[in-house]
């Protein structure tokens, strides 16, 4: 469905009266109204898993109306069950936290509070396809936080010396393969938990799983865009084409990516600086290109759904959270406090409509060995070339479980990426109609 269309959709639905949980999309005047009138800064917490104390210090030495304390949490699952206890005691409840689920289905779980108020007037200081990530029928629910730019990375030693051109299109990319699969190597790693790379596909390709008609959710996983991206992947692991190496043992992932008997590489920025410091064998050997298109795209186009950082329900002063969060995405003070020593580069600028004062620092000084020169361009194109499509569903944290498993399964050829799809279309919708949601398909 093109963009605009979907937001004319959006745009005209009371989406939130066909959810279960109604209260979820409740009008949260009351909290919004509950701002500080005491003397002194406004204190507010800020939860996450990643270590952003260097930013909160910047921030906080800048203003002297609003202080903000910055809580680590171990991880992942333990922010989201945390959060989770707190807005449903009604207390301890941060401000800002670290995103841990898309804000369709968190929004429907009543874990989110409107702050359309407050950072509308500041759209404009952000990339535009960041914000759609951050709303739900055009209010926004977080602070946009965009995603990092999609390219490739091959080995193009190993393309070299086997005579292989360097893929442009997804077809080439299963030339490639056959090109090298009798040298005993693989021209890319699907790893069996990890779906990411057909949802990217289907995003790249400009489609969704979910959409919006009329005062329900329209649920097709067989759109043209669906079968287009598993059409590519049932071609890849039907001639061998692919390892499956699992993403759960970091260690020896990274070993066998420096083996060069696995050549490409879907990538972006943040993971770079992990393959300078753990390649030993491969070094230099690597090459940015831009990523692969469908043959017959009309555009370049690269995966963009981005993220949001979160305003939980219950936050006693969400204008100054929102404050906080446009403010660490999208200033240079902002962005240069998330430099780390370690790796010499910065935090990626997601939401930045003009990323490029931070593309070179992004780019490890040792991995693409004589084509670093050629990295800038790449990134600075993919930054520029990102569309987002993708809308969730209220019920998109169960679906993306049952999605692991179809993908493993989809992976070993258990099954086949349409049967991935077709079971996916069942679940979805009646799990959507179990909880009471209503759903045209």
């Amino acid at each position: 469905m093109p963009r605009n269309s979907r937001r004319a959709a959006l745009a005209g639905l009371a989406l939130c009266l066909a959810v279960a949980t109604t209260a979820a999309c409740s009008n949260d005047t009351a909290t919004n109204a509950a701002k500080g009138t005491s003397a002194g800064p406004v204190q507010l917490e800020y939860w996450g898993w990643t270590d952003i104390q260097p930013v909160v210090d910047k921030f906080n030495a800048n203003h002297t109306d609003i202080k903000v304390k910055f809580v680590k949490q171990a991880d992942l699952p333990s922010t989201a069950t945390t959060l989770r206890n707190a807005v449903a005691a009604g207390s301890a409840i941060p401000c800002l936290s670290q995103n841990f689920g898309d804000v369709p289905a968190l929004l429907s779980e009543g874990l989110l509070t409107d702050v359309t108020d407050y950072l509308k007037p500041a759209e404009s200081k952000f990339k535009p396809s960041s914000l759609s990530a951050a709303k739900v029928q055009d209010k926004y629910y977080g602070i946009p936080l965009g995603t990092g730019p999609t390219f490739m990375m091959i080995n193009r030693a190993v393309y070299d010396k086997y005579g292989v051109r360097v893929p442009k299109t997804w077809d080439d990319v299963i030339a490639a393969g056959k090109a090298l699969k009798p040298h005993g190597v693989q021209v890319m790693n699907l790893a069996g938990e990890d779906p990411s790379t057909l949802v990217n596909l289907i995003v790249q390709a400009g489609g969704t799983w979910y959409s919006v008609q009329n005062d329900s959710w329209k649920v097709d996983f067989l759109s043209p865009e669906s079968v287009a991206a598993a059409n590519i992947l049932q071609q890849l692991v039907d001639n061998g084409l692919v390892a499956n190496q699992t993403y759960q043992d970091r260690p020896a992932l990274i070993a066998y990516f420096d083996q060069g008997k696995m050549v490409s590489l879907p990538t972006s920025t943040w993971q770079l600086a992990n393959y300078e410091l753990h390649f030993k064998k491969t070094i230099g050997d690597w090459e940015p290109v831009d990523l692969p298109q469908f043959a017959d795209a009309t555009k370049f186009a690269t995966p963009a759904h981005g993220n949001a950082l979160l305003v939980p329900k219950g936050c006693q002063h969400p204008k100054e959270a929102t404050e906080v969060g446009i403010w660490m995405n999208t200033t240079k003070d902002g962005i240069d406090a998330t430099y780390d020593k370690t790796t010499g580069a910065y935090a990626w600028p997601g939401a930045m409509p003009d990323p490029s004062p931070w593309v070179d620092a992004s780019v490890p000084r040792k991995l693409f060995g004589s084509h670093r020169s050629e990295a800038q361009t790449v990134i600075n194109k993919a930054s520029a070339s990102g569309v987002d499509n993708w809308l969730v569903g209220p019920n998109y944290t169960g679906v993306f479980k049952e999605l692991q498993d179809q993908w493993a399964q989809a992976v070993t050829k258990k099954i086949t990426f349409r049967q991935l799809l077709e079971n996916m279309q069942k679940f979805t919708v009646d799990d959507l109609k179990a909880k009471g949601i209503n759903v045209s398909s």
